[in-house]
């Protein structure tokens, strides 16, 4: 029984420690990421994709044992922004015409902007509502990252997929995706404030 209860304590605690482990490996995939030798930026891809795959199970592990926590709800989009903001601030290094960084800017403005809102609808005791148009935000945006950091690894490489992969860069069909993406982004901050405008609006019972 006793062994049990432990084991079902450490279940109940690895969503967090997934969404910790999605922090700590961000900063390591931008590092190698921006370095010139393409076996780093190859190996950085693997390290976001598995950051991805901790992403997927952190929530279904959350949702199997019912092992949400306030505390992890508010970890686990920390870590997707976390991640996405890595992903995003290595696409001008591939090309800074098609991923400007003011485009890159408007991304982190509206996150940091939702997260703020986030830790206040906290302290104030208020619910956040979230909105379809965040979810399909979140995957559109790694779906666009892990397509364009690929393209960046084998433009880099001298493999048979490079010159496809350096007319689909040239071609200029994922700036015009950046820009959608963005859009996309800048909508759903948008929509989030809006159905959340109560947040600065009502009297609230802040934490002690």
């Amino acid at each position: 029984m006793a062994t049990d209860d432990c084991i079902c304590k450490y279940v109940h605690l690895l969503p967090n420690i997934l969404s910790t482990i999605r922090i700590i490996l961000a900063p390591i995939f931008l590092i190698l990421y921006v370095q010139d030798e393409v076996v780093w930026r190859a190996l950085s891809v693997g390290i976001f994709a598995v950051a991805v795959v901790t992403d997927f199970f952190d929530g279904y592990l959350a949702r199997l044992y019912e092992a949400q926590t306030p505390y992890g709800v508010f970890l686990d989009p920390l870590a997707d922004k976390f991640l996405t903001f890595a992903g995003f601030i290595c696409l001008p290094f591939i090309d800074a015409t098609q991923f400007p960084w003011w485009a890159i800017g408007v991304i982190v403005l509206r996150d940091v902007t939702i997260t703020s809102m986030r830790i206040a609808a906290d302290w104030r005791n208020i619910t956040m509502k979230t909105r379809w148009t965040a979810k399909i935000k979140t995957m559109s945006q790694m779906i666009f990252l892990y397509l364009v950091l690929l393209v960046g690894v084998f433009v880099s490489a001298d493999v048979w997929l490079s010159r496809y992969c350096l007319q689909l860069l040239q071609s200029g069909i994922l700036g015009w995706l950046m820009m959608l993406i963005v859009a996309l982004t800048l909508y759903s901050g948008i929509e989030y404030i809006y159905v959340n405008k109560n947040i600065f609006t009502t009297q609230y019972d802040a934490k002690n």
